[in-house]
């Protein structure tokens, strides 16, 4: 057991035993009313994690009728580390200070002193617990930062590699690829204007030789060209069935609806795979905590996919970005005939659309990356 995160049935008892050592020193067993609020606001707390509003107003008549109010400040330092509506954890101090001193409320300096201690000590639970929070969510931020961060390495080893690839393709393609032409053109001329025998048989070999290699080299350029595209990648390229796996993967409240045919291209399901990918990227980037609903439907000879996201429901902090994603999808979307758009909705939120034709002309290898 983690000794600095102890599980949270172990810290409820802790605390269910601390409000009931409170109601022992500070309520009499001949005060059956103060006695039965107290206990009652003490065996409370077991439920602050799953209603932390009604655990804290529970506790309140302990405060208003007994001096036992560790429960009620437990529970508003509950209330406070879940809780952003700083109305409410306003209230809750206000309603906490009340029933402290509704009893024997007085109006004297003495009085005015004792609420504003009362007062400073609910503070201090809601400080507390909005501090717990805000250090829980920098704690999700940083992981999501990191994550982030690792993506776009991978993006932009992943441009690097298709670069240098593409670059030695070009060399092979305009170099190597241009001198056996020339060999092969030069080794036909010799066939067809010797009358040398041996030399004939010779010229007629280096063609043949020549021919061969030329074919040897446009595959390979294409296969450098590809970048992971073609089967002659290692790694297995994703396809529509793979998508609700990554959906459940993210992280991210997703809602998948998919109604498409099985029998679409595999450059099709891998477009819309990456769209999809990228989808819940940027909303773990750029909406944290929003929800999101990924739609994927063939209308006519079109499929679409649409990934919205409504408004982020926690602080966003601005991240590391290449945009090699998006400019990475509407390559791949011009390629097979379609488009790609992406833009603010009227909610607040943010959407990605891909359109592509169900039957696309198939791009030359290495035209459309990974």
């Amino acid at each position: 057991m983690n000794l600095r995160h102890p599980p949270s049935a172990v810290l409820d008892g802790v605390l269910v035993l601390v409000a009931l050592f409170d109601v022992w020193v500070h309520v009499h067993a001949d005060e059956p009313l103060q006695l039965a609020c107290a206990l009652g606001g003490a065996f409370v707390l077991l439920l602050r994690h799953g209603r932390p509003l009604l655990t804290f107003l529970v506790t309140l008549p302990a405060v208003f009728f007994s001096d036992a109010i560790f429960a009620s400040l437990a529970a508003l330092y509950t209330l406070a580390s879940v809780s952003r509506r700083r109305v409410i954890l306003a209230v809750g101090v206000v309603a906490f200070t009340l029933c402290d001193l509704a009893p024997d409320v007085n109006v004297s300096t003495e009085d005015l002193v004792t609420l504003s201690y009362t007062a400073a000590t609910a503070a201090a639970a809601v400080f507390l617990g909005q501090l717990v929070q805000a250090r829980r969510d920098l704690s999700q931020r940083i992981v999501e930062i990191s994550e982030a961060r690792e993506h776009e390495r991978l993006l932009i080893a992943q441009t690097i590699l298709a670069s240098e690839r593409s670059q030695l393709a070009r060399e092979m393609h305009d170099v190597v690829s241009h001198q056996v032409s020339l060999i092969a053109v030069r080794a036909g001329a010799l066939q067809v204007g010797t009358r040398d025998a041996h030399a004939k048989d010779a010229a007629s070999t280096i063609r043949r030789l020549s021919v061969q290699t030329l074919d040897e080299l446009r595959y390979m350029v294409s296969v450098l060209r590809a970048a992971g595209d073609r089967p002659t990648d290692l790694t297995p390229q994703p396809s529509l069935a793979d998508l609700e796996r990554l959906v459940d993967g993210s992280g991210i409240e997703a809602r998948l609806t998919a109604d498409l045919p099985g029998d679409l291209a595999p450059s099709v399901q891998r477009a819309l795979y990456r769209t999809v990918q990228e989808g819940l990227t940027n909303v773990r980037k750029h909406a944290p905590g929003a929800a999101t609903a990924i739609r994927l439907w063939q209308s006519d000879d079109s499929v679409h996919v649409t990934v919205t996201n409504g408004p982020p429901t926690r602080p966003t902090i601005p991240l590391p970005s290449a945009h090699y994603g998006l400019t990475g999808l509407r390559q791949r979307a011009a390629l097979l005939g379609g488009t790609l758009a992406c833009g603010p909705v009227s909610d607040g939120g943010y959407q990605l659309r891909l359109d592509l034709p169900v039957k696309t002309t198939m791009p030359a290898p290495g035209d459309v990356g990974p």
